[in-house]
């Protein structure tokens, strides 16, 4: 028998009876992002669930002709808003990201004449998909609901932890299907299944597992699937392509009521009678071990049948997670607020059974002993605000994060922290090595229940790794040549911020040497200076910068997604001295005014397909990454006011309670991060710090429900969409000087008090 971990149960920290959860549920929309730029998914999880239930509106293939297929980007979480036909339901899926993966075991409910192929959406009825209306959709935390028209079939979903709970109510019909998809994923192409087993247990309960070869390129994901009534019958149909060998399996019709299915591409389907508003449920749980495993979870998670119980309990986890911060705001602000620490509050996602076993990216089974582990780790994204807003919010959630990239680091045949891994896989995605940001923070922050030095070790190794993308020009020369790699500042930047990182820990550690060797390798981004035109610039390799040069083009100038213009005030470890490199404060100040105020057309990022016009305020780029300090800068200047001016535009601008709500991808949280951080008043511009700068708080009142049981307030007096200039700052009643807020400062516990007026 499989031991069960108590900890592996993710127990919630409980509120006291002065502490009762108020209705946050209610402002969050899932729907909000799910239009154009956003990326996410209206579908149902649980906070940090393995299991993402949600619907999948197109089936369009990642490569088309043989050359990657842009159209394919739209799909990222499965789901664009504007479609008008859903495929079915599947199990795995990323939120807000620019790349994709997963989209597993896609289910769809049909009815009449049995369609095995999803069609197409020009012509709909030429398959099993659905239409289907908004106005018969709805979309709460872990909770989703949509009328499929076709069939007028009404789908229910909610999930747990790590098992999806459908529930589907039928007409009266003898011809009701439940169509399992092996073959459906996002990122699709003919090739990415390797391999897909599945048996029938009985007319109730079915196994099996997939491989598939895509961003994670050994991928393996086992389920149990269980029905709430025996089908009468059930078949499948194989796509494969015709192979040299077959073996002997023809003995079989393996197409009808055959136990047992192999293959690379697999559709079945599972034949019912149901009568009038009859309620057909299936309860499907994930496991990255074993199908024993995914059993394990689904009867230890959902033992019983009550759909409406599960969905109550786990609306009652959101409940509980989101009232960290109750705010005092507008219906506007709350809606924003809470569906932003919603979609933080999804990744990265648990990745292991119940019982603590995981498969580690040795590809071995693993037992997290005294962690939960993790997985979905988009570091390049989250590093910069969501990790940073967990040590405040989700500090014992934080440390098994880094405890999950350490033993990533163990079993790593590089020896290396997670890039951007998911599913016991290094994708490799990105630039810099941002696990030292996230280990960092937590180190220079004190939340380190696991061995610092161990950790620090793994970051220095990792920083060391001569054969990872420049990094050996990078530690020879204190920068990446242009001719090296195509994004050879960008690079430079992120590392020579990485290792101020890495200095920042080593100086709390005590190892001085180690600070002392990392102190001098943050300089580097100095490196990469071009003064005659106060640019960051691609440097060849012997010393020149490169003369073919645009200052706004994001493509091929030596920076990934974004352009000279924003990159050039990435560095957010060294304000000061980036003040100083660009004259001092008067032209800082002036080049900073018309990054926000400047037009860049649309052709210098028409080959990004990562930036759009949503995300853009002038040449400041909101809806990506990099530039997400910028606005903080002017408190390093005479002009902080104009900190608090920016901040308070970009919340107004870039994130609106609608479908169309995001500038950018979400991307794992990070987008979501930034507006909680800037809403309650400060902003970590250097992670590793542990230093805030302050900003100008959209809302009236916060209270911060720290783990400790203290809380932290925030009170903004006289707050308003004018009155976003900060007179002055309290905390606990006395002056607060300057304009950093420390992370100790909000910890112990106390009151924050903005004086706000319409001035500056």
């Amino acid at each position: 028998m499989r031991k069960l971990f108590p900890f592996c149960l993710l127990a919630l920290p409980l509120l006291t009876k002065a502490q009762t959860a108020p209705d946050l549920v209610q402002y969050v929309h899932p729907i909000f992002g799910t239009q154009r730029m956003g990326h996410v998914y209206p579908g149902a999880t649980a906070p940090f669930g393995a299991v993402q239930l949600s619907p999948d509106t197109d089936t369009i293939p990642y490569e088309l002709n043989g050359k990657y297929n842009p159209d394919v980007y739209k799909y990222c979480a499965g789901y664009q808003y504007d479609d008008k036909t859903i495929v079915g339901f599947s199990h795995t899926h990323f939120s807000g990201t620019g790349h994709s993966d997963l989209g597993d075991f896609l289910i769809m409910p049909t009815t009449g004449e049995l369609k095995l192929n999803p069609g197409v959406a020009t012509q709909p009825r030429s398959g099993y998909r659905s239409a289907f209306r908004h106005e018969a959709e709805t979309a709460e935390a872990d909770y989703y609901k949509v009328k499929l028209e076709d069939y007028n079939i009404l789908a229910e979903l909610t999930a747990t932890t790590r098992v999806g709970f459908h529930q589907y109510t039928f007409p009266a019909t003898n011809q009701a299907h439940i169509i399992l998809d092996l073959m459906h994923g996002i990122y699709n192409y003919d090739d990415k299944n390797v391999w897909t087993y599945l048996r029938v247990v009985n007319d109730t309960l079915v196994t099996g597992y997939r491989e598939t070869n895509g961003w994670a390129r050994t991928r393996r994901v086992y389920f149990a699937m269980v029905f709430s009534k025996p089908f009468d019958q059930y078949g499948a149909r194989k796509y494969d392509r015709r192979q040299a060998y077959h073996g002997f399996w023809g003995h079989f019709d393996q197409n009808h009521n055959f136990p047992e299915q192999a293959g690379r591409q697999i559709r079945m389907h599972f034949d019912f009678k149901t009568q009038e508003g009859e309620k057909v449920k299936i309860k499907f749980a994930l496991s990255p071990v074993s199908t024993e495993g995914a059993l394990l979870n689904l009867r230890t998670e959902i033992p019983g049948w009550d759909f409406e119980a599960v969905k109550r309990q786990e609306q009652e986890a959101w409940n509980t997670e989101l009232s960290k911060v109750v705010i005092d705001a507008g219906q506007e602000e709350k809606e924003n607020f809470y569906t932003s620490m919603y979609h933080a509050f999804i990744n990265p996602t648990v990745y292991m059974d119940v019982d603590g076993r995981y498969r580690g990216v040795d590809q071995l089974d693993h037992t997290a002993e005294g962690f939960v582990n993790y997985t979905t780790f988009s570091l390049w994204d989250t590093h910069r605000a969501l990790h940073p807003l967990f040590n405040i919010l989700q500090p014992t959630r934080n440390a098994d994060m880094i405890r999950s990239m350490l033993a990533h680091y163990q079993q790593s045949a590089e020896h290396m922290l997670p890039i951007w891994s998911h599913y016991a896989t290094e994708n490799w995605c990105m630039s810099g090595y941002h696990s030292v940001s996230v280990i960092a923070d937590a180190i220079v922050k004190g939340n380190t229940p696991f061995d610092p030095n161990k950790a620090l070790d793994a970051c220095i190794a990792t920083s060391t790794r001569r054969s990872f993308e420049g990094l050996g020009d990078y530690i020879d020369k204190g920068y990446i040549p242009a001719e090296r790699d195509g994004v050879s500042v960008s690079s430079t930047l992120e590392y020579a911020y990485d290792d101020w990182c890495i200095a920042q820990a080593a100086k709390k550690l005590g190892r001085m040497d180690v600070y002392d060797t990392y102190s001098k390798r943050a300089q580097n981004y100095k490196n990469v200076w071009d003064p005659s035109i106060e640019y960051m610039r691609p440097r060849l390799s012997d010393g020149s910068f490169r003369k073919d040069f645009d200052v706004l083009s994001t493509n091929g100038q030596g920076f990934i997604e974004g352009n000279a213009w924003n990159y050039s005030l990435y560095v957010p470890h060294d304000p000061a001295a980036l003040v100083a490199m660009y004259g001092g404060n008067k032209p800082f100040v002036r080049h900073l005014d018309s990054l926000f105020t400047m037009e860049l057309p649309d052709k210098f990022f028409a080959e990004t397909e990562d930036i759009t016009r949503d995300g853009i305020i002038g040449n400041y780029v909101h809806g990506n990454e990099p530039s997400h300090h910028v606005a903080y800068l002017y408190n390093w200047t005479d002009q902080p006011w104009k900190t608090q001016e920016r901040v308070r535009m970009i919340l107004k601008k870039q994130y609106k309670p609608a479908p169309d709500g995001l500038g950018g991808n979400d991307d794992c949280g990070q987008m979501s991060a930034w507006y909680i951080f800037t809403a309650l008043g400060f902003y970590p511009v250097a992670p590793g710090s542990g230093d805030y700068s302050l900003g100008s708080p959209a809302i009236n009142r916060a209270v911060i429900r720290l783990e400790s049981g203290k809380t932290f307030t925030i009170q903004a007096e006289n707050q308003s969409d004018k009155n976003v200039y900060v007179k002055k700052v309290t905390l606990n009643g006395k002056p607060l000087a300057g304009h950093t807020l420390t992370h100790q400062q909000i910890m112990q516990g106390g009151t924050l008090v903005f004086y706000m007026s319409a001035s500056h």
